[in-house]
């Protein structure tokens, strides 16, 4: 039922396009066969409840971002890339944003940072460097107000970068450059103005599977060149880049969120080959499972945390409220007061802006009887690894442990 709830409501999503090559397991048996291979062949280095694989080693800022410590904020939507694979639009200047609240000041989000005890912080936009003085405003507040042990990192095609840029953003702390060469050809140039300047330099780009090749090509050089960890991404079809995406003959998975084969089989086939010779780079796979479930669990489990007081926060990040006689789940939604009305809700005052603070049911309340009692407190106690055939306890094990539903997205 949860699978064809997740065909349906991708069909209905994409029907502008009806000639999606979807998933087709007598079609597609041979790519799903090549997947399980190099599945087994990346080996035991696996993360975050085997969605994430890598080889050698992860950035920091990586790893806190599959804890939940890591808030990325958004200095702008606007890019000069003109990538195909881009999943939005990228088009509007905005007021720099993080979880869709927005921070107008550099000094706002400082506080907004320390309040929630973040490790870890990003700059990404679009593209960041558009607003470079904007950008190292907000990082030089970060570091002046901040815990000093925060990692910082910046997301970049590189087009605008120069030695000077980067020496000003390194001298402010920043510990990370992170460069898409997808949208620069593939080329390495780009990297030069920051190498022996910021400390570590990673290359992160979706998994293009025509670019297979020649990324795998590239490897040894970005060896030489410094380039510390490779962070892949899977390719995710949205109404933004169907019109190019549909141009090329891929597969579709229909998940969540549609995403292509090709593309999780190209990573494993990039981290397999850098394994397999020993090259001295870490590769990392960021999967869309792993970006659906982890980095959305991790948040929500960081603001229940601080705002929920003694209350039970599951594994997933929801509260939990069950009393023997009835049990529901309770998602806790920050949002720019600004953006709608205070009544009838909390309010979070940083710098002097109100934020509003709602509670929202993840799912239906759920009564407990003598029949369901022991079956859910014995899924309590457990662990995520046993899905449930159950659909009650399946509702249940969703808002438990790191897995969605489409009932559960907050």
């Amino acid at each position: 039922m949860y699978l064809n709830e997740l065909i349906n409501s991708n069909k209905t999503n994409f029907s502008l396009y009806p000639n999606i090559n979807w998933i087709n397991p007598y079609q597609s048996a041979g790519l799903i066969e090549k997947r399980e291979q190099l599945l087994e062949k990346v080996g035991e280095d696996w993360l975050f409840k085997k969605t994430k694989p890598f080889f050698n080693q992860i950035s920091k800022g990586c790893s806190l971002c599959g804890q939940g410590l890591w808030s990325c904020l958004f200095i702008t939507n606007k890019c000069n890339g003109a990538c195909f694979y881009c999943p939005a639009a990228q088009n509007m200047d905005i007021v720099p944003s993080s979880q869709q609240l927005t921070f107008e000041t550099p000094e706002a989000y400082a506080e907004y940072v320390n309040h929630f005890g973040f490790k870890g912080v990003s700059f990404s936009g679009g593209e960041p460097l558009l607003y470079f003085k904007q950008t190292l405003a907000y990082l030089q507040s970060v570091r002046k107000s901040c815990d000093p042990e925060i990692y910082t990192w910046l997301y970049t095609n590189g087009i605008l970068g120069s030695p000077a840029k980067f020496q000003k953003l390194a001298a402010a702390g920043l510990d990370e450059v992170r460069f898409d060469i997808g949208a620069t050809a593939y080329k390495l140039n780009r990297i030069l103005p920051a190498k022996n300047t910021v400390p570590n330099i990673t290359i992160e780009i979706p998994a293009v599977p025509e670019e297979l090749e020649t990324i795998i090509a590239l490897l040894p050089e970005m060896v030489k060149m410094g380039v510390t960890n490779l962070n892949l991404h899977q390719l995710r079809l949205t109404t933004h880049n169907a019109v190019k995406l549909l141009k090329r003959n891929y597969t579709y998975i229909p998940s969540e969120r549609p995403v292509v084969l090709e593309s999780e089989i190209a990573s494993l086939e990039i981290m397999h080959h850098a394994k397999a010779n020993g090259l001295k780079i870490g590769v990392n796979y960021c999967s869309f499972d792993y970006k659906f479930r982890f980095q959305k669990a991790g948040y929500r489990k960081l603001v229940a945390a601080k705002l929920a007081g003694d209350e039970l926060i599951t594994e997933n990040g929801y509260i939990r409220k069950y009393d023997k006689t009835s049990l529901n789940y309770e998602g806790i939604l920050l949002t720019d007061g600004d953006n709608a009305p205070l009544q009838n809700a909390d309010s979070l005052t940083l710098h002097k802006k109100a934020y509003k603070v709602t509670r929202a049911s993840a799912i239906m309340e759920i009564p407990i009887n003598a029949i369901n009692q022991k079956p859910i407190e014995a899924l309590f106690a457990g662990s995520s690894e046993n899905i449930p055939t159950d659909e009650t306890l399946f509702k249940i094990w969703q808002h438990e442990f790191i897995e969605e539903g489409l009932r559960g997205d907050f």
